[in-house]
């Protein structure tokens, strides 16, 4: 294995296997072949403007667009100028006008079994009250709101409540802390924040409005606190501050159910989705109207291959992007229905998510290879009790899947009948950039495959070279694509725009193409070791540990090594009720020797019980780094849970 340049990573991949769409799938598919496929890619990167416009005409319009790009101001980018349009009346109203106001919107299930149907009239009735409650407490156009909500419809709601009047919404995740609310609220100038009073987590009531209270304590710019009561059959404490706190249900009942969807135009803002930025402060990701309602739409027509008679299931939380399109705008403008589910996947048991599939018929599964392997971890038997038979389509998103989960996914989810859509994306990109067409793509376990209409990827050397493997990037501006940094219009140049003279999108990943055109994701740019010269992107390793039958998952840092430069420091978790030994260590030394070579061959590997994860899923590994190297822990208040990584700092100092 020959390292290609000191500047690019080193791919150490050997995977090989193919899986080609099932025949009875791609019959009835969207896109139902390679060659299909290709003539719609080619037709959306020759002649971009056409074919963005045909996908926006399927959509409604209040004023036609004048122009579908405009480049003027790069890499501020507008799409759709001149255009009026709503997505509230997009996700809502064109159904019910098309005749679909009866059919099942969301089927919501909370954790402790409560359950609700909210049909399209349903859901447009909810959403035009809690509008007028909002208007009623002053909101208008611009306005931004900031959502603290656990997974019950009125996070949905209070979304599209706020698109439907032109206010801003920035949901924030129901976990993050009292110090991430103020942060954002203060970045943003919210005025007001709508919340709950708690929210079930592992049958547990977290206290959601304490937690607000104190984050916008010293938040002079919060006017008003919206709050909706889910707590009634399990209450919890909720003081209630006279004169800025309202009951939602109190208010709801003072409103009529009638608000027409206010004309915005193509580049008003729709919401923020702040995340994690480099310096410690987060970054609010813009997006706008025109261009993310086409892009999402799209995307999740063609990815999820979205069909009338469809039960399609993310699991993911709206305070996510994921949750933005892929379970409110990109869905419901496809009027397909839905599962919205409150709690954990482990509660009551292991077999929560199964029985919920199970219930509801679920055709189109959607979730994040961290969960896969917290399924694979906890045993095939909490899977074999339920039938499954209905699911047609699986997805994983949120980072790149190890391959060995991927075969787990296909075999014991997807019964080797359900295509699997890998997708690569961000918040700043707002849907789908590299992704498996499910009728036409042959898979590779772990590999995210082609560029999805519209989307032009190259790989990139440092000096703007293309090459096979190095560093990702996007050659021509796409709809849904963020808009700017709120406030900080430099630090989205400096950001996004700051290789290649600006002439590229860099969204911060290393990539490699294979031999058939395949791109693979390696993981971020700043998650590279550099071992004696390999310079490897993380990901990969990890890998190579999961494929043992006793992994259910890895995290592989780098850290100083006076000779290889670096050196390698792989935490790993075994599945329950296997044995963490000195066997399954030279186990584990004789996979990589063989699947890369003896110079990758670890320092130290760690069991764990757990990995150290954001309440999204994403494993920490600047912690990770912390603890190898002895260094005092950072920030650990957005973990889901803070005690794994104590747990695993005493651990390892003990092994030292």
């Amino acid at each position: 294995m020959s390292t290609i340049s000191p500047s690019l990573m080193e791919s150490v991949s050997h995977e090989n296997r193919k899986f080609a769409p099932p025949a009875v799938f791609s019959s009835a598919a969207r896109v139902n072949g390679m060659e299909a496929y290709r003539a719609l890619y080619e037709r959306s990167i020759a002649d971009p403007e056409a074919f963005w416009a045909e996908a926006a005409s399927e959509l409604h319009w209040f004023q036609p667009w004048e122009c579908v790009l405009d480049s003027s101001e790069a890499p501020f980018f507008k799409w759709f100028r001149g255009s009026r349009t709503n997505l509230s009346y997009n996700c809502l109203d064109r159904h019910i006008e098309e005749g679909r106001g009866d059919k099942v919107a969301i089927h919501w299930e909370g954790e402790p079994g409560d359950t609700l149907d909210l049909s399209y009239s349903d859901l447009h009735r909810e959403v035009c009250r809690c509008a007028n409650v909002l208007k009623k407490l002053g909101v208008k156009k611009g306005d931004r709101i900031a959502i603290y909500l656990p997974m019950i419809p009125e996070l949905a709601i209070s979304v599209l409540a706020c698109a439907r009047i032109g206010a801003v919404h920035s949901v924030i995740f129901a976990g993050f802390s009292a110090d991430s609310i103020r942060d954002r609220v203060l970045d943003s100038e919210a005025r007001m924040v709508i919340t709950g009073d708690g929210g079930y987590r592992r049958g547990k009531m977290l206290e959601l409005k304490k937690i607000v209270d104190e984050g916008v304590a010293s938040c002079d710019c919060i006017s008003d606190v919206l709050v909706v009561r889910r707590g009634e059959s399990h209450p919890v404490d909720c003081p209630m501050q006279e004169g800025r706190d309202h009951w939602y249900h109190e208010l709801i009942g003072q409103v009529d159910d009638i608000c027409p969807a206010e004309e915005m135009d193509a580049e008003d803002l729709l919401f923020l989705l702040y995340t994690s930025g480099t310096t410690g402060k987060p970054k609010g990701i813009m997006h706008t109207t025109a261009g993310y309602q086409v892009f999402s739409y799209l995307t999740s027509k063609y990815v999820f291959d979205l069909q009338p008679d469809d039960v399609y299931w993310c699991t993911a939380d709206v305070g996510w992007i994921t949750g933005h399109t892929y379970i409110v705008y990109g869905i419901l403008q496809n009027g397909v229905t839905q599962v919205m589910y409150e709690g954990a996947p482990n509660h009551p048991d292991e077999g929560r998510f199964w029985d919920i599939i199970e219930k509801h018929k679920v055709t189109i599964f959607y979730t994040a290879p961290t969960a896969i392997r917290a399924f694979m971890k906890w045993g095939d038997q909490w899977v074999e009790k339920h039938d499954l038979s209905t699911l047609r389509l699986l997805g994983t998103v949120g980072e790149p899947i190890n391959p060995e989960a991927w075969m787990w996914y296909h075999k014991k989810i997807g019964s080797e009948k359900c295509p699997i859509v890998d997708t690569w994306w961000q918040t700043e990109t707002g849907g789908h950039m590299l992704t498996p067409m499910p009728g036409a793509t042959p898979t590779k376990p772990g590999c995210a495959t082609l560029p999805f209409f519209g989307i032009e990827p190259v790989i990139l050397t440092e000096e703007g070279d293309e090459v096979d493997a190095g560093i990702l990037a996007i050659k021509k501006p796409w709809p849904g694509m963020l808009r700017g940094i709120y406030g900080d219009p430099q630090r989205f140049k400096d950001t996004y725009w700051c290789k290649w003279g600006g002439k590229y999108y860099f969204p911060g990943d290393g990539a490699r193409r294979d031999e058939d055109g395949y791109i693979w994701i390696l993981g971020r740019v700043d998650d590279v070791v550099n071992v004696s010269g390999h310079r490897i992107g993380t990901a990969e390793l990890e890998s190579v540990f999961v494929e043992h039958k006793d992994v259910a998952e890895s995290a592989v840092i780098g850290i100083p090594h006076e000779i290889k430069g670096q050196g390698l420091v792989a935490f790993v978790t075994v599945i329950d009720g296997c044995a963490q030994d000195e066997h399954l260590r030279k186990e584990l030394v004789a996979m990589i020797d063989k699947g890369i070579g003896k110079f990758a061959r670890p320092e130290r590997i760690v069991f764990s019980s757990d990995l150290p994860k954001t309440r999204s899923g994403k494993i920490m590994r600047r912690l990770l780094r912390d603890i190898a190297e002895g260094r005092e822990l950072g920030n650990t208040t957005t973990l889901a849970d803070p005690s794994v990584v104590e747990h695993l700092q005493s651990q390892f100092q003990d092994e030292t």
